[in-house]
């Protein structure tokens, strides 16, 4: 029989679990609603995928940590998943909304940190640290001010300055948050080598 620490070494090490699978779709879908909305201009269908997307991304999460199937690929595949659809919804928007640029570079700039401060950290510490609650509010602000844009075709320029303003300043909150986190890790795993 396997003990606890077994089981969770196993469930950690697992590719095909359900929450990657959803991740894997949430990858697919960006294609399509990038199709609908740029070429087909179907904002509705484009704005009904982004909700699907969105709320794939809240179970693929409940899923993992309800059922025990938490995985290192999952930790790395999901936050993948959602910048790339958020990257691309953000990239679409800015066709029509120039402030766009704001998010969307930002976007960029925290994940470049990122990236390359978890990689020291995985490499170091061998740490792969999940999502906190600032990244996940940070995310639920960026789709509902994503999908307010698709959906209300003529959004008053005030009311889309403010949803964009109230996304970057949650960005930036988190950004530091995180960058924060892995330089705290990075900082205790040099002091221990000393």
């Amino acid at each position: 029989m396997k003990s606890k620490a077994e089981n969770t070494n196993s469930t950690r090490s697992k590719i095909l679990t359900i929450p990657n699978m959803l991740s894997l779709f949430r990858l697919c879908l960006i294609p399509v609603f990038m199709w609908l909305y740029c070429v087909e201009k179907d904002y509705i269908w484009t704005g009904i995928i982004l909700i699907v997307s969105g709320i794939t991304d809240t179970v693929d999460g409940f899923v993992a940590r309800h059922f025990n199937m938490v995985s290192d690929l999952g930790k790395v595949l999901d936050p993948i998943a959602d910048k790339m659809t958020q990257a691309a919804m953000l990239f679409c928007l800015l066709t029509r909304f120039p402030l766009m640029i704001l998010p969307l570079g930002l976007m960029v700039l925290k994940e470049f940190f990122m990236g390359v401060t978890g990689f020291l950290v995985i490499q170091k510490t061998g740490k792969v640290f999940g999502a906190e609650w600032h990244g996940k509010a940070a995310t639920w602000l960026l789709y509902i001010m994503m999908i307010l844009h698709v959906f209300w075709y003529n959004i008053p320029d005030a009311v889309s300055k403010v949803l964009i303003g109230a996304c970057v300043v949650m960005m930036a909150i988190s950004l530091v948050l995180y960058g924060r986190q892995n330089l705290k890790a990075l900082a205790q795993d040099e002091t221990k080598g000393v």
